[in-house]
């Protein structure tokens, strides 16, 4: 399924992709399929405005901003998305746990003792859908995202100018720049993404077929093996989505 015309060239930057996403309407542009038979679908605007508090709360409560390092230890999934662009968003590096992590600004987590008492800024994030706080011990000085996102506005406010040379995202195999983040546009298509993918991967992806005026599909790892061992399963949800396996 082709949703939208390719768009006319490379977008050159995060804060254009979202404004694309923003001014998208109601046109769905992510649908999770996680554990246990989780479902959610975003639309661009609602897409954009998860990413719009959540910049908020980086630029207000930590002063994210080009120079700040930002570890996003989350494994694929929609929160992850949203946490990426806005941390991309505010001109901060993106630092995935295989990088060198050392001394970062913010930590962004799903597993909070990893990272309890390193000196860091700590967010933990519940990933069920309908989470509405962290269910278990925040550690000192923590901060629910579940609970404190909702209370950020939804139009992104002062935020600081991104500085195209700076990284933009980090991993163990090398780094990209803010510049060159957005990969070329995708044909437009609404795509099936397997969540075993590594994170960084799946990520880039995700911008890729965004870009390009596209939709996304994307599961859980768990998911996308029982899709791989159920044909017949992975055929209705193909047709259900009216989407196409990704070609990557």
């Amino acid at each position: 399924m082709q949703i939208a015309p390719r768009s006319d060239g490379p977008v050159p930057d995060v804060a254009s992709l979202l404004a694309r996403l923003a001014a998208d309407g109601g046109r769905p542009r992510l649908t999770w399929y996680g554990d246990d038979g989780e479902r959610v679908e975003l639309s661009g605007a609602v897409l954009a405005n998860w990413v719009s508090k959540t910049v908020n709360l980086l630029v207000e409560e930590f002063d994210a901003a080009p120079g700040t390092r930002v570890v996003v230890d989350l494994p694929v999934h929609w929160r992850t998305a949203v946490w990426a662009l806005a941390a991309w968003r505010a001109g901060a590096t993106v630092l995935l746990p295989d990088a060198d992590a050392a001394h970062p600004d913010v930590v962004v987590t799903d597993t909070p003792d990893r990272w309890a008492g390193g000196g860091a800024d700590l967010v933990v994030v519940s990933l069920p859908a309908l989470a509405r706080r962290y269910d278990g011990d925040l550690p000192s000085g923590a901060i629910d995202a579940a609970s404190a996102v909702m209370t950020y506005g939804d139009a992104i406010g002062w935020v600081p100018e991104v500085d195209p040379g700076q990284e933009a995202l980090v991993t163990a195999t090398g780094a990209v720049q803010h510049k060159g983040l957005v990969p070329e546009p995708g044909d437009g298509a609404r795509v099936l993404v397997d969540g075993r993918g590594a994170v960084a991967e799946v990520l880039r992806g995700l911008l890729g077929v965004w870009a390009g005026g596209g939709s996304v599909v994307l599961t859980s790892p768990a998911t996308a093996v029982e899709l791989e061992q159920d044909e017949a399963r992975l055929t209705r949800l193909l047709s259900t989505e009216q989407a196409r396996r990704s070609r990557g």
